[in-house]
């Protein structure tokens, strides 16, 4: 399985956007992405302005759209280098390496399974219609879109909403894994993270790439 660069932002040495963002996040992800206010989420990451979320974001939107972005931005460098060594082995076409690099990186944020990111990006997918195939809201980034249109190619025999469907839900699949091996420091898992991470990627190389099979 391939590797990726870790990624651990550090909260207190942030910019002021940064630490709204990454305190967003985690509020988000504790009760919710209406559960809380933009002038706590203020308050928490340490900004008198009140209405510091408004200013450098707009809305609570704009913010949820940021804190996507911001994750997606930092696995670019993971993404290039997973892409590269799968085109320099010829696997351009192999499903479970291109969803490799669609979700492993994710397992680098804040140093590994990440609850808050695992549990803000399941929100963010159930909180949005996403009907258009590879489109997250705002434009993805040139590495994760080179792998989705890789993924696309994969599955062209599948209408374009289908494999969006299809997309949503194996990234679910992925992030109930992370969040539910995030909290191992509390609960006693029968099995190691590793052996459910190969489980799971198997079961999401099926999910993604069955052939439709509808009744006329």
């Amino acid at each position: 399985m391939a590797e990726t660069p870790q990624i651990s932002p550090d909260i207190d040495e942030a910019d002021p956007k940064t630490r709204l963002i990454l305190t967003g996040e985690r509020l988000f992800a504790e009760v919710g992405i209406q559960g809380v206010s933009m002038r706590e989420i203020a308050s928490k990451a340490g900004q008198g302005n009140h209405f510091a979320v408004q200013y450098h974001f707009g809305s609570r939107e704009g913010l949820v759209q940021a804190i996507f972005d911001f994750r997606m931005n930092q696995m670019e460098p993971g993404r290039g280098a997973m892409i590269a060594a799968l085109e320099a082995a010829g696997r351009t076409r192999d499903a479970r390496s291109i969803l490799e690099v669609i979700l492993l990186p994710q397992l680098q944020l804040d140093g590994g399974t990440n609850r808050s990111y695992g549990t803000f990006l399941s929100q963010y997918l159930l909180h949005g219609d996403w009907d258009e195939y590879g489109h997250f809201g705002g434009e993805a980034p040139p590495q994760l879109n080179r792998a989705l249109d890789l993924l696309r190619q994969r599955v062209d025999y599948l209408p374009a909403a289908v494999a969006q469907r299809r997309l949503v839900n194996v990234s679910l699949m992925f992030l109930n894994l992370l969040v539910r091996h995030s909290r191992m420091e509390t609960h006693e898992f029968p099995e190691t993270f590793e052996h459910a991470l190969e489980d799971t990627m198997e079961q999401i190389v099926m999910a993604m790439c069955l052939p439709l099979r509808l009744q006329g």
